[in-house]
């Protein structure tokens, strides 16, 4: 996991941006971004709701309900094979990604 402003790294692998929103001042060729499924990120409600004073706790439990919806259920079964056959890199434009929905996926990909 990394976040959208650091600059690519060799062995990223697959670039994977898991945000709603574009990050700000990022180009598209600056971002080496190779996947972006806005399905697998969290609803709008969600994400309005945890920048509103939200418990991280509660927004993961939130989040891991949206995941099993099955457009989402599909896009992360998807990234978890992706993993498997090599390197995937989760981008995000969050100030503290180890409290975002991206550290929700990676846990959820590790398992």
């Amino acid at each position: 996991m990394r976040r959208a402003y650091e600059e690519p790294e060799p062995d990223d692998g697959l670039r994977v941006l898991v945000d709603r929103l574009w990050p700000r001042g990022v180009s598209k060729e600056a971002a080496h971004v190779d996947e972006w499924p806005k399905g697998l990120t969290p609803s709008t409600e969600l994400r309005r709701w945890f920048h509103g004073g939200g418990t991280y706790e509660e927004f993961r439990h939130r989040y891991e309900t949206e995941l099993e919806a099955p457009e989402a259920a599909e896009l992360l079964d998807g990234l978890r094979k992706a993993a498997r056959r090599g390197r995937l890199t989760l981008l995000t434009a969050s100030k503290t990604p180890e409290r975002s929905h991206a550290q929700v996926l990676l846990e959820l990909l590790e398992r």
